[in-house]
């Protein structure tokens, strides 16, 4: 059975249904205590590389060619092989990501290939 993926802000409450938390950044996110956050893992190597989340910069504008972008990335990096391996035993998985912008972010983006993957 595939497990359920949602995705939300690291400073959103931690609810029941929440699952396995992984957060996706590669930066901790601002304000929040290292030992705050409600989490089972910080996997910051399937975030986007430095320079595409620079260039990015949460444009939405970029949105379509930002997707386009870091899915090649996803497509070669060993560290998302890793993430899917510790998935498939799971129910429940919440992706956690700082960003403000909900719709424009790589959790998004990150939810929809795990999810083709699976």
């Amino acid at each position: 059975m595939k497990p359920v993926i949602k995705i939300k802000r690291a400073y959103e409450a931690v609810e029941r249904g929440d699952g396995y938390r992984v957060l996706v950044d590669r930066l901790w996110p601002r304000g929040i205590a290292k030992d705050k956050l409600d989490m089972d893992a910080w996997i910051k190597d399937v975030a986007p590389s430095t320079e595409l989340r620079k260039w990015f910069n949460h444009a939405p504008e970029r949105w379509t060619e930002f997707q386009h972008r870091y899915n090649a990335e996803l497509k070669n990096n060993v560290a998302v092989d890793t993430l899917i391996e510790q998935l498939q035993s799971k129910k429940n998985i919440t992706l956690l990501y700082g960003a403000k912008d909900e719709e424009h972010n790589q959790a998004v983006v990150l939810k929809h290939f795990i999810e083709a993957r699976l």
